[in-house]
């Protein structure tokens, strides 16, 4: 890939012209104005990404990335990291959540070997780029290296770039990795300035003494490491997950080539936050899929600025909102390019 400044240069805010356009050709539908709601927006930063007034959405996949964390051995899960190297192998059977839910919708689910701390052979829907064998403890030193750090990011703009030769319409974002609210929690909090209790969860389900263990191991690993908040890269390699960075990656590829990236949940949301803190532009690209129950997630769309396509009280993560929200996504994109307007279908528009 190109350095990673000169990828960040590229990208660039969306084009006035296409938004307008977009929204003239929305607003002569058969329908009042704007009483389709977030479809209609939805539509209209869909065709400005794209640059195109007449988009579709044939090409879809889902890159779930996986990766362990060191940060386990702190008792901040309640399941052991070897579930992560499980739950790879459930998605390459086609048997998860997210395998399910793609297949609705139509998606391929490419699963990422990041750093998951095993050995995996080779196999139909897996991708070999493993950084390490899972993240150093945070909470007692740095969770990576810089060099770590910025190669985790370089898996996922790889990634996206190899994926736009395909053509591919849209991309979502997933992740596997027991352990991971914790780092993503942390990132929210020296990205924020909020302090880790309040952006703090349960995770897969932990309870109130495993809760605090969780917020003091946050704590702990901020105050040692002193990640500058003005420096994603250096917050990504001292509190962050290899996935995440490769999610970031994804996300900056993505923007990169004009592929508009959905968001998963809380995990997936701490890559955009470093990708977003890198180079603010990359906002305007991205889609987010859902509110997750998590407890930091909704700090995380305020900071951002971004609205949810959707509730629906998820928190698995995988890829399985993304999912969902490229179904609402395509029925937007279809309302704009398949509905008719007042004038072909000879409507009155006054009426």
């Amino acid at each position: 890939m190109k350095d990673l400044q000169s990828i960040l240069d590229g990208i660039h805010p969306l084009k006035e012209e296409y938004l307008k356009q977009a929204k003239l050709r929305l607003d002569s539908l058969t329908k009042p104005r704007e009483s389709l709601g977030k479809l209609e927006s939805i539509a209209q930063k869909y065709s400005a990404i794209k640059e195109d007034l007449n988009p579709s959405i044939n090409r879809k996949v889902i890159f779930t990335f996986a990766g362990d964390h060191g940060v386990v051995e702190e008792g901040v899960s309640a399941f052991p990291k070897g579930v992560t190297i499980q739950m790879v192998l459930n998605m390459l059977a086609g048997g998860a959540a997210v395998n399910v839910l793609a297949r609705n919708v139509g998606a391929k689910v490419v699963v990422v070997d990041i750093g998951v701390d095993h050995d995996f052979e080779p196999a139909e829907g897996l991708v070999i780029k493993k950084i390490g064998y899972g993240t150093k403890n945070l909470s007692t030193g740095p969770a990576m290296t810089r060099d770590e750090a910025l190669r985790s990011i370089k898996v996922g703009v790889d990634l996206a770039d190899e994926y736009s030769k395909e053509g591919m319409d849209i991309i979502g974002t997933g992740e596997m990795g027991i352990g991971n609210t914790t780092p993503s929690s942390a990132i929210l909090s020296v990205l924020s300035g909020l302090s880790a209790r309040g952006v703090t969860g349960r995770g897969t389900g932990i309870d109130d003494r495993a809760l605090q263990k969780k917020v003091d191991v946050i704590e702990r690993g901020i105050r040692l490491n002193q990640p500058d908040p003005q420096d994603p890269i250096d917050v990504l390699a001292k509190v962050g997950g290899f996935e995440i960075g490769g999610i970031a990656g994804l996300i900056i590829g993505g923007a990169f080539h004009r592929i508009p990236v959905v968001v998963d949940g809380f995990i997936s949301t701490a890559g955009a936050m470093i990708a977003v803190a890198l180079w603010p532009t990359i906002n305007e690209y991205l889609f987010f899929s859902h509110l997750s129950s998590e407890a930091g997630h909704i700090k995380m769309l305020e900071r951002l600025g971004h609205e949810p396509i959707l509730d629906l009280g998820m928190r698995l993560g995988e890829g399985t909102g993304a999912a969902m929200a490229i179904s609402v996504i395509e029925a937007a994109v279809k309302v704009m390019t398949e509905m008719a307007t007042f004038e072909s279908a000879g409507v009155d528009k006054d009426l």
